[in-house]
C-alpha cells in the first residue's frame, strides 16, 4: 500500500488542510457574524435536547450554556490549541501505521520460513525416492482452505521368500472380524508389527492404506507402516511414509508422530540438517505435544543432533 510505504504523505495532506483552516480565519466580518449566529442556534438546540433527556436543571447532567467570547472573535490561543491537537493526532496515526507495518513484515517473514522448511523436506524425500525403490513421495504441500489431489500411494518393496517356520508363525496371528473391515485390516497389520514380523506388517499396512485412503485409521496406518520400515533397519524407505502422513493432513491424529519419526529417520541416515528442520517444524507446529505426549521422544532426538535453534 502507498500509505505504508510513504508514512510522511498523510502529514503533508493534513498540513495543507490546516493551512486552509488558518487562512479562513481571516474571512470578512459578516461571514464570522453569520457563523456565530448559527453556532449560538446550535448550542441552544443542544441545550434544549439535554434538558429533555435529563429533566431538571441540574449541573450534574449537562454543562451550562457556553458564553460567547467577549471580543466576538476567535482568539489566537484557540487556534493554536486546535493546531496542536491535530498535530498530536497525526503523530498518533503515524505511530499506529509504523506498528502495523512492522507486524505485517513479521508475519510475512514467518510464513516464508515455514515455506522454506517444507520445501527442503519435500526435496529431501523426492531425492531419496528417486535413488531407491522406496515409495513415491511427490506430495503437494497442504494448503489451508484449498482442495488438493490425494497423495500417491507408495508400494512396498519386495521381500525374500519366508521360511516354512515363519509362515506358520504368521498364520498363527489372527485377523479380527468386526463390522469395520478397514479397522480389521489395520489391526491385523498392527499385530504383525507388534510380533516383529516387519515385512509382513509392511505388506498388510500398505494394502490397508491403499484400500482405505479416507478411513479414520489411515493416519495410523501410514505412520505404522513407516515404523515397520524404520524398526526393520530401513530408514530410507521409512522417511517417505512419515513425510506423506504429515503432508496429507497435519492435523490428523498421527501427523505429529510421523514428523518426529521423520526426524529420527534423518538422524539414522546421518542427515543432521534435515533432522534439525523436521525437529524445528515439529516444535513450532505442535508445541503442546512437544511438551506433553511426545516430549520424551522429542528431547531424545534433540540430544542426538546439534541444531542451531
Amino acid at each position: 500500500m502507498k500509505l505504508l510505504n510513504s508514512p510522511a504523505k498523510p502529514r503533508a495532506v493534513l498540513a495543507f488542510a490546516i493551512g486552509g483552516l488558518l487562512l479562513t480565519s481571516g474571512a470578512p466580518a459578516f461571514a464570522q457574524d453569520n457563523s456565530e449566529a448559527r453556532i449560538r442556534k446550535l448550542e441552544a438546540e443542544v441545550s434544549a435536547l439535554q434538558r429533555r433527556v435529563f429533566p431538571g436543571a441540574d449541573g450534574r447532567y449537562f454543562e451550562p450554556d457556553i458564553a460567547a467570547p467577549a471580543n466576538g472573535s476567535p482568539s489566537s490561543s484557540t487556534q493554536t490549541t486546535a493546531v496542536t491537537d491535530i498535530l498530536a493526532r497525526l503523530d498518533a496515526l503515524e505511530s499506529a501505521i509504523q506498528m502495523l507495518t512492522g507486524q505485517v513484515e513479521q508475519a510475512n517473514n514467518t510464513q516464508r520460513g515455514f515455506e522454506q522448511r517444507l520445501a527442503v523436506l519435500e526435496k529431501a524425500s523426492a531425492t531419496r525416492a528417486a535413488a531407491t525403490t522406496a515409495p513415491a513421495t511427490s506430495v503437494p504441500a497442504v494448503a489451508s482452505g484449498t482442495s488438493q489431489p490425494r497423495p500417491a500411494t507408495p508400494t512396498p518393496t519386495a521381500t525374500p521368500q519366508p521360511s516354512a517356520e515363519r509362515l506358520a508363525a504368521v498364520r498363527a496371528i489372527t485377523k479380527p472380524q468386526t463390522d469395520d473391515a478397514g479397522d480389521d485390516d489395520y489391526s491385523y497389520g498392527f499385530r504383525l508389527w507388534e510380533a516383529k514380523f516387519y515385512p509382513e506388517a509392511q505388506q498388510a499396512l500398505a494394502a490397508f492404506v491403499e484400500k482405505y485412503p479416507d478411513h479414520w485409521r489411515t493416519t495410523y496406518g501410514r505412520n505404522l507402516l513407516g515404523r515397520a520400515y524404520l524398526d526393520n533397519g530401513q530408514p530410507r524407505e521409512a522417511a517417505p511414509w512419515f513425510l506423506q502422513n504429515y503432508q496429507a493432513d497435519n492435523k490428523a491424529a498421527r501427523a505429529p508422530d510421523s514428523l518426529l519419526y521423520l526426524a529420527e529417520s534423518m538422524i539414522e541416515l546421518g542427515d543432521k540438517d534435515r533432522a534439525c528442520i523436521a525437529l524445528a517444524e515439529f516444535s513450532e507446529t505442535y508445541p503442546a505435544i512437544a511438551s506433553g505426549r511426545l516430549s520424551d521422544q522429542y528431547e531424545s532426538n534433540r540430544r542426538q543432533v546439534q541444531c542451531s535453534n
